[in-house]
């Protein structure tokens, strides 16, 4: 009894543990995203417009933008009403699909 026990255990654990389909992983293509606007530290009002160039590489669309690790869904290109305080801005490349890249910039801004 003690050994189905184990290994049922055994085979619970092996179900959960170990993924059954391909690890989902962010995609080189040669892109490169660069934040132009605000700079890294910059302190900035509780609006302001971020700017960052994209060179797309085999796969790149567009930018997914993120406030403190939230995404900013279709992102206007300004940020309003920001709380004071540090803040991290991220860009990551995307593709059509809005799968993923590799290609991303974050910054810091310190709002005032």
């Amino acid at each position: 009894m003690k050994g189905m026990l184990l290994s049922a255990l055994a085979i619970f654990i092996l179900c959960v543990a170990v993924p059954t389909g391909p690890a989902l992983a962010d995609v080189d293509d040669g892109s490169k995203i660069t934040i132009t606007s605000p700079k890294n530290g910059e302190k900035v009002g509780d609006t302001f417009e971020l700017k960052y160039e994209l060179v797309k590489g085999s796969k790149a669309a567009h930018g997914h933008v993120y406030l403190d690790g939230e995404p900013q869904k279709k992102f206007p290109g300004t940020f309003k009403g920001l709380s004071k305080g540090k803040h991290e801005i991220k860009v990551q490349a995307a593709t059509h699909d809005h799968d993923h890249l590799t290609a991303t910039d974050a910054i810091t801004v310190v709002v005032e």
